[in-house]
């Protein structure tokens, strides 16, 4: 039997956990961050060093509980959260906090972009300029050009993690899920005469070297060592970022399946040997594993609807969760299973933060009644995000040419059994769970491993290590209502609200 460290930093938490070769979770060390920064209203920013802070903390807590399984670990990884970039100076020192994926500022994009022309054409200038928008390296170079001046490399956070861990500047291919000029389908940085390559317009000379899942980026030093507990030595080996992580450790291996997460952004990724676009100019995401691919469809606030749900309207559980024994959450849910599916007619449009293809969206709902109650709007974000990734899923499946047979879950809101079940019924596919809540930290050892050779590669890994503990399958009743609201109403929402939305961005005060 052997072990491996991985470090698991997600938007809201990060976790130290150890797992045998057998997928078992043996320890977990577990922190919250403080609050995000917010400077303006739609802005997140937090330092670097804040997780550097936590990082270390987390691992110390293991040397102290848990000092002989600490040193008995073969080697360590760690999986992020994406598109949050880090601006170095030229000794390496990180030169502002970190904008993170969840920041809704928009660079002005006030400058010609080169090719547009040919962007127009094609019927793509709104999308490539979205992008545009929403780089946010370009929104430093338009607000903060003192910054920018001295900045010499860019890169994401990973990088910074993988730095302070080992001192090398390197960062994996499979973490490069970005607003940066990242080749996707090549697994290597756009040349200045790519198409796309303006989109992002960071100098070449700025980006870092990449390398792939399962390679060796350096060791920990005596220096790191004092700071973190961590062994002399111990290599640390590159896997992917928390979502593609994610996809391998609910079995992500398989062409016939798809992984939804049920995380801060909600998510449904496939895994696919060939490479497609998901959307125009929206690539397929490298996969951990070598060669291949994973394709998603994202919904940016997805179950952070529900942070957002508790925080505003269900404030007055916190007193009856603490006599039960539960979360807020769990007692949300437990009142929404006497609510028929359909939620009596209330329907939910989940575009809390616009799309890469409908920029100008808002979070709408309608259908309401008078007998509607708090629970019903709970039970309608539930179903509305599962509409939004199941709109997503049949894209993906189209594109692609999938027949998907099954869905494995996965993030904070699989832990339910009432939400997977409504999944199932939604998207009227089986919905599979594994045997632990720590997926994404579960594929990033299942990595770690193969690149050990405790195991021939990734899948035969995977295979060992992945274990389907629960399944719900679809209730044929509540599949008919879904099907109806989906085909019937969610479907022509966003067409029917479109030119609402972009009136509503006009005549909303700054």
């Amino acid at each position: 039997m052997s072990n491996v460290l991985v470090i698991d930093i997600g938007t809201q938490s990060m976790r130290g956990i150890i797992f045998d070769d057998k997928g078992n979770l043996l320890v977990k060390e577990q922190l919250k961050y403080m609050p995000y920064m917010s400077k303006k209203h739609g802005y997140v920013e937090q330092s670097a060093d804040m997780y550097w802070s936590y990082l270390c903390q987390i691992t110390k807590a293991l040397r102290e509980k848990h000092p002989e399984l600490l040193d008995s670990v073969l080697a360590m990884s760690v999986d992020t959260f994406r598109d949050t970039a880090v601006l170095w100076d030229k000794d390496n020192n990180v030169l502002r906090d970190c904008i993170l994926w969840s920041d809704q500022r928009s660079a002005e994009t006030a400058s010609r972009l080169p090719n547009g022309a040919i962007f127009r054409l094609v019927g793509m200038y709104n999308t490539v300029n979205s992008i545009r928008k929403k780089t946010k390296v370009r929104w430093v170079m338009e607000h903060e050009p003192h910054i920018w001046a001295k900045v010499d490399k860019v890169t994401h956070f990973s990088a910074y993690i993988n730095y302070k861990l080992t001192g090398n500047m390197v960062d994996c291919y499979a973490s490069q899920s970005g607003h940066l000029p990242f080749d996707n389908k090549r697994k290597r940085w756009f040349s200045k005469s790519n198409l796309l390559y303006p989109i992002f317009n960071v100098p070449l000379s700025k980006l870092i070297p990449l390398c792939s899942p399962g390679d060796v980026m350096g060791q920990i030093s005596q220096e790191v060592a004092e700071q973190t507990g961590l062994p002399v030595g111990l290599k640390v080996y590159a896997s992917g970022s928390d979502t593609n992580c994610e996809t391998l450790g609910v079995g992500g291996y398989h062409e016939n399946m798809a992984s939804v997460s049920f995380g801060t952004a909600s998510s449904v990724q496939l895994c696919s040997k060939k490479f497609f676009e998901p959307e125009p100019f929206l690539p397929s995401y490298p996969s951990v594993i070598k060669g291949w691919y994973n394709p998603e469809v994202q919904i940016f606030r997805g179950y952070w609807m529900i942070s957002w749900f508790k925080q505003n309207f269900a404030k007055h559980l916190e007193g009856k969760a603490l006599e039960q024994g539960k979360s807020v959450e769990e007692v949300m849910n437990d009142e929404i299973e006497s609510i028929p599916a359909g939620c009596e007619g209330l329907v939910l449009q989940p575009f809390w933060q616009g799309g890469l293809t409908t920029p100008e969206a808002r979070g709408s709902i309608i259908g309401f009644s008078d007998f509607h109650t708090r629970a019903h709007v709970y039970r309608a974000i539930i179903e509305g995000i599962d509409f939004a990734l199941r709109e997503g899923l049949e894209r993906l499946a189209r594109r692609g040419h999938k027949k998907i047979e099954y869905i494995a879950v996965a993030g904070g809101g699989s832990q339910s059994d009432t939400i997977c079940q409504i999944a199932a019924d939604v998207f009227n596919l089986p919905v599979k769970r594994v045997q632990t809540y720590e997926t994404s930290a579960l594929g990033a050892a299942i990595v770690t491993f193969a690149a050990c050779g405790v195991y021939a590669d990734i899948p035969t890994a995977a295979e060992q290590m992945v274990r389907y503990t629960d399944e719900f399958t679809p209730n044929p009743d509540n599949v008919k209502v879904y099907d109806r609201i989906y085909k019937k109403v969610y479907l022509k929402m966003y067409k029917k609200l479109k030119k609402l939305y972009k009136s509503m961005s006009q005549v909303q005060p700054d």
